[in-house]
């Protein structure tokens, strides 16, 4: 079964700024794509998305330009970038035509839990969000658990055509057990037809001594919410790798679907990611 990975984060220090690194001890180094391909192929990952990795705004161009130089290598899993963006300048628009002049850009992605809310919910961010309306590009949803209703807000501000996807499940505290209010937030996020779901992120935010177990009640709300039609899979290489490596989690998302059936699968791995993302 053809297996796309939606978000593959490559770190390189020496082409690119990436200011975050420096508060992550765990995963201050490069991050090569040559390491990831090898143990990818291996799990079963037949193509992936390259997910921006929150480099320097003077970054954010020469970030889609590297993945394409990756991209383009004989043999390459990478089918195209979820660019970085800044909605909340005045420069947008002339961004954003850039590029959809380019065919390796699927979509966005602002990172949202590392600036105050109120960047989000004012006027300039939503008005260039909703810019994305037509274009078929998706935005993707960065958010801490706690500002998933700042999300709804956002997602309600602008035109319904434009999709968006909520990174990592929403970003529930795996670690401590907490469900409440995720759940009734992601319930309420998921009344939103053109929100998907990310089924990734959550072992980062699990204890190194994970199991299953821990994972399949976020995993299985966030499916029951958002429905088969509206759920994507992503690694969410390296950051995974701070509890566990890109195999255990690979195997980890098998065993959470080996009661699903065969249909239900392809669309978690990819006919839903070939249609959102336009892969």
């Amino acid at each position: 079964m053809r297996m796309i990975d939606t978000h593959l984060h490559i770190i390189e220090r020496t082409r690119l700024s990436y200011p975050w690194l420096a508060g992550v001890p765990t995963l201050d180094r490069d991050h090569s794509y040559e390491t990831y391909a090898a143990e990818a192929a291996a799990a079963g990952i037949t193509d992936a998305l390259h997910m921006e990795v929150d480099v320097g705004p003077e970054d954010m161009e020469r970030e889609t330009r590297l993945v394409a130089e990756i991209a383009a290598r004989p043999g390459s899993l990478v089918r195209g970038a979820i660019a970085a963006c800044r909605p909340e300048t005045a420069d947008f628009p002339d961004f954003l035509a850039r590029q959809r002049a380019n065919p390796l850009v699927k979509g966005f992605r602002r990172v949202l839990h590392v600036v105050p809310d109120d960047v989000s919910e004012a006027a300039l961010f939503r008005g260039n969000v909703a810019r994305l309306s037509g274009t078929g590009l998706s935005f993707d949803i960065c958010v801490a658990a706690r500002q998933i209703p700042t999300a709804i807000a956002l997602v309600d501000s602008v035109p319904d055509d434009i999709p968006f996807v909520l990174d990592h499940c929403g970003v529930p505290s795996v670690a401590e057990g907490a469900r409440h209010p995720w759940a009734d937030h992601m319930t309420e996020m998921a009344r939103r037809p053109n929100v998907a779901v990310k089924i990734s992120g959550v072992v980062a935010y699990a204890v190194p001594s994970w199991s299953v177990d821990d994972l399949r009640p976020y995993v299985e709300h966030a499916i029951a919410a958002f429905g088969w039609d509206r759920v994507v899979w992503g690694s969410d290489w390296p950051v995974c790798t701070q509890t566990a490596s890109l195999t255990r989690w690979v195997e980890a998302t098998r065993t959470l679907t080996a009661g699903c059936s065969d249909d239900e699968r392809a669309r978690l791995f990819h006919r839903n990611a070939e249609r959102i993302y336009r892969v």
